[in-house]
């Protein structure tokens, strides 16, 4: 059985650790130790605050992805957890601000939106999110149908959004649990089984022993979340003695 290959879209939980962002080859990220754990390798599409809007995107811009597409065992849609997030600003504006000028500009405005959100975030009760549930679910599907459409017999696997405590959302999450129920029942419909973040890292991220924004993970959840993915893609890749799943 050759090495197995995880071809994966993630945000920023998939190379942030407990004090910041690492190479995405550090073997301690939880993609990594999922991929030592089948005796194979994760190829990684990821960015701080992918939506599933964004894995699409990728997916259809990016032709280093193309070039994975042949070679994948597995689909890991590790999207969807961003889109939970309060967003005060449409995401037009919130990813424009980089584009101010001049620089003393750009960065006074983003100061005084950083400074204002976790305000807002409480003001408005988490709403709206950055993307709604109903769009991530599209876009999962879209990226889902599209690979399939080259790759029909390409296992895959998504997940539901995890818990937070990050001040710089004013510790609002009520997006969470509106965008669990939509996934759930896209990956029954599309019989795409789940990790399930929440359960997950729950407790280590509500005790404060994740990354202090309140939103990543310490190592130890990293791990654990690893081993939870090897779990479920095991099976998939049990029945062809090459690595390939057999549908």
């Amino acid at each position: 059985m050759r090495a197995p290959t995880l071809l994966m879209f993630g945000d920023s939980l998939s190379f942030h650790g407990p004090d910041g962002p690492y190479p995405a080859d550090d073997e301690r990220l939880w993609p990594n130790v999922a991929a030592a754990a089948l005796g194979g390798r994760t190829e990684l599409f990821a960015s701080s605050g992918w939506t599933a809007r964004d894995a699409f995107w990728a997916l259809a811009g990016d032709p280093r992805v193309w070039s994975m597409l042949p070679k994948a065992d597995v689909l890991v849609l590790a999207v969807g957890s961003m889109d939970t997030l309060p967003s005060p600003l449409p995401t037009y504006l919130r990813e424009g601000l980089r584009y101010l000028r001049p620089d003393a500009l750009r960065r006074f405005v983003r100061t005084q939106y950083l400074a204002a959100q976790p305000w807002l975030a409480r003001m408005t009760r988490g709403r709206p999110v950055a993307l709604r549930a109903e769009l991530t679910v599209r876009y999962l599907d879209k990226t889902l149908g599209s690979i399939r459409a080259l790759r029909p017999d390409l296992p895959a696997v998504g997940v539901l959004p995890p818990v937070h405590r990050a001040a710089s959302y004013g510790l609002v999450h009520t997006g969470r649990m509106e965008a669990a129920r939509a996934i759930r029942a896209w990956g029954e419909r599309v019989d795409v089984p789940l990790v399930d973040l929440a359960e997950l890292v729950r407790e280590h991220v509500l005790s404060g022993r994740g990354n202090p924004d309140g939103m990543h993970w310490g190592w130890e959840a990293h791990e654990r979340v690893g081993k939870a993915l090897a779990d479920v893609v095991a099976p998939l890749l049990a029945g062809n003695p090459d690595g390939h799943h057999v549908g």
